[in-house]
């Protein structure tokens, strides 16, 4: 298989999983013990604390270690609002599920969700942020880079205008950790969250980057593991790995973006430039450099998911967490889709055990199965589709 669906998870890297095996087998303690298995494994969990925190330049105490994306992004906005009396949020009409389902529970429980609108590109206005924050808003979250179509978000500009109303910023940084340079402090970012499976971690581990200063309630209650933010035992090996693939990111950073962006760009120009009535969706230049999402008129995105992993091209239509609902994409709803557009999409994400074979070997393929497709299609006289070879 060649795998082109790095936004939904990546190959966990040798050297991460090298440095987890210990606290699977050896180093089998618990944290919060007392003797030196529990002494041990503590110390391993602080050394991954640092590492993720290096990775974002942000102090190790500003890091709470999480079971992924989708708990931080919760603990974001329910750990922020529990101190608030304000009653308004603030966030985009394009975010992750694990933003958006919280904050209609939020509604439900009196607080007032402004949802931003995007551009054709899938960009916020900082004008219309600027028209709806005030001091009654209580948080403002807005995703860094898109997971569908990758558009990168002004983030240093929102942090700006929320820091003039004394506003906390949390963004939803998933897709963007460990793919182009991150630094919290530059940002003036108040909360972000990371996922360790996103930059060749394991599954089922993340972090919430919390500003000192800013003050969450805790979401989890126990026995007070993560200075009483997060309690339960500690996932000692995610953790341990997580943090290795934190300081391989860091360590490799610029190379690793050259490399997926080389590879990304081939396929689109290629794409764009051999096959008809096909388009790049998302920004052109402010978006991330592993993300090519297109669409292809005339062709159903699922029915093209299947044709080419029948060929051995693994890729997606889009988020990999809401395929199971079977709902058309709100982020390209939002964009302002057709139907037949939003059908016709297909997401390649490219990563760093990608080569320049599997991307030609893939192109070949596209072809050939958007030809089968469209063959058979019942837009083939509204289309009129002639191959561009």
């Amino acid at each position: 298989m060649i795998y082109l669906d790095n936004a939904a998870s990546t190959q966990i890297h040798d050297d991460v999983l090298d440095s987890m095996l210990p606290y699977l087998k050896e180093q089998y303690g618990n944290p919060s013990s007392l003797h030196r298995y529990g002494r041990l494994a503590h110390k391993a969990i602080e050394k991954a604390r640092k590492q993720i925190a290096s990775l974002i330049n942000a102090d190790p105490s500003e890091i709470l270690i999480t079971s992924g994306g989708t708990e931080s992004n919760n603990t974001a906005l329910n750990g922020m609002l529990m101190k608030n009396t304000s009653s308004q949020i603030i966030t985009s009409s394009i975010e992750h599920d694990a933003i958006l389902e919280p904050c209609k529970r939020l509604s439900k429980n009196g607080f007032n969700v402004d949802y931003l609108p995007v551009d054709k590109f899938g960009m916020i206005s900082l004008s219309d942020l600027k028209n709806h924050i005030s001091e009654k808003t209580s948080l403002v979250s807005i995703m860094f880079g898109n997971n569908e179509v990758g558009t990168i978000q002004p983030i240093s500009e929102i942090a700006k205008i929320c820091h003039e109303y004394n506003v906390p910023f949390h963004t939803d940084a998933v897709q963007a950790i460990g793919k182009i340079p991150i630094d919290v402090k530059e940002l003036r970012v108040d909360l972000l969250s990371i996922s360790s499976h996103k930059l060749y971690g394991p599954k089922g581990i993340g972090a919430l980057y919390i500003k000192n200063g800013i003050n969450i309630n805790p979401v989890i209650l126990g026995g007070g593991q993560e200075h009483g933010l997060r309690s339960g035992t500690e996932n000692v090996a995610n953790i341990v790995g997580f943090g290795k693939a934190c300081e391989i990111a860091k360590n490799n950073l610029y190379e690793n973006i050259s490399h997926v962006k080389n590879l990304r760009d081939f396929l689109v120009e290629k794409v764009l430039n051999e096959i008809s009535l096909v388009t790049l969706n998302g920004h052109h230049d402010i978006r991330l450099p592993n993300n090519a999402h297109f669409t292809f008129l005339g062709v159903n995105g699922e029915d093209l998911l299947i044709k080419l992993d029948e060929y051995g091209v693994a890729a997606s239509t889009g988020s990999a967490c809401s395929v199971n609902t079977q709902k058309a994409s709100h982020v390209l709803q939002a964009m302002n889709f057709s139907h037949e557009q939003i059908t016709g999409s297909l997401r390649l994400t490219t990563g760093i055990f990608n080569n320049q074979q599997e991307i030609e070997q893939t192109i070949d393929i596209i072809k050939k199965v958007v030809e089968e497709l469209r063959s058979v299609s019942p837009f083939k006289e509204k289309y009129s589709f002639i191959s561009k070879n």
